[in-house]
């Protein structure tokens, strides 16, 4: 089986090995594609994607160059898919595509599946589920493009919605009492983000719950100085009451304990 990794830099796998891609158009086109499974893509949309305004006059012959060594790619011995082919439409190309041999696919469906069991009051469930689905980042969406000048919208949608299922796991592991276990990657992670309110709450609540009451205020007083420098705004009525409820000692926030071992 072959799988399609986008959440680092482009991978296509088989059983046996990674599979050459070839150089960057080929890369990106096939990136591009993957990124659009089972949707007709114009060429000109491929063109404008590889190229911006400053495409070359051959730029539409380099594409098909690039549609034929991806389709030789999908004829290597042992890359048989099921149903997984490059076809011509009318005025482009469509990826024909099963879903879950894409890694940003299977993210989404993870990510999905473990807000919904959080939701449902399943922490337990649920912090397993987010776990997997971050473990399929390997770094940076279509890092190795990236590094060429390409910023395609989709690499920080999918960003998003990483820093999202994040805080999805974070949510679930303080509901199972794991504050402790969370606070170093919290601090890190607030320190990466550092306008990101729901990371902000998180770290505060975390601190508060191992008794670190003046770093969680701490952590409140370095958000909104970074939330007024960047944006020109206050944290939000939310932000603010969670400092009010750390500052008078709210039984509330103390929410599960750890249960000894």
């Amino acid at each position: 089986m072959m799988l399609f990794n986008l959440l680092g830099p482009l991978e296509v796998v088989t059983a046996e090995r990674a599979l050459p891609l070839g150089g960057v158009i080929q890369r990106a086109t096939l990136g591009y594609l993957l990124l659009n499974p089972n949707k007709v893509v114009a060429t000109s949309r491929l063109v404008k994607a590889l190229w911006g305004d400053d495409a070359p006059m051959t730029s539409r012959k380099m594409v098909q160059n690039a549609v034929s060594g991806i389709r030789r790619l999908l004829e290597e011995p042992g890359a048989e898919v099921l149903g997984t082919r490059l076809a011509t439409a009318p005025y482009g190309y469509q990826l024909h595509i099963d879903p879950d041999t894409v890694d940003a696919a299977r993210f989404r469906r993870l990510a999905a599946r473990g807000r919904g069991e959080l939701a449902a009051g399943f922490p337990d469930l649920a912090v397993d589920t987010l776990a997997e689905s971050l473990d399929l980042w390997r770094d940076s969406v279509l890092a190795d493009l990236a590094e060429t000048g390409i910023t395609w919208p989709s690499f920080a949608q999918l960003e998003r919605e990483r820093l999202a299922a994040y805080e999805d796991w974070v949510t679930a592991g303080l509901e199972l009492g794991r504050h402790h276990e969370l606070v170093a990657d919290l601090e890190e992670m607030a320190a990466a983000v550092p306008t990101r309110e729901r990371i902000c709450r998180h770290l505060m609540v975390a601190l508060y719950r191992c008794g670190r009451q003046s770093e969680a205020l701490v952590a409140y007083r370095r958000t909104r100085h970074a939330l007024v420098e960047v944006h020109g705004l206050d944290p939000t009525r939310e932000l603010q009451e969670l400092e009010r409820a750390i500052l008078n000692h709210e039984p509330s926030l103390l929410g599960r304990q750890p249960q000894p071992a």
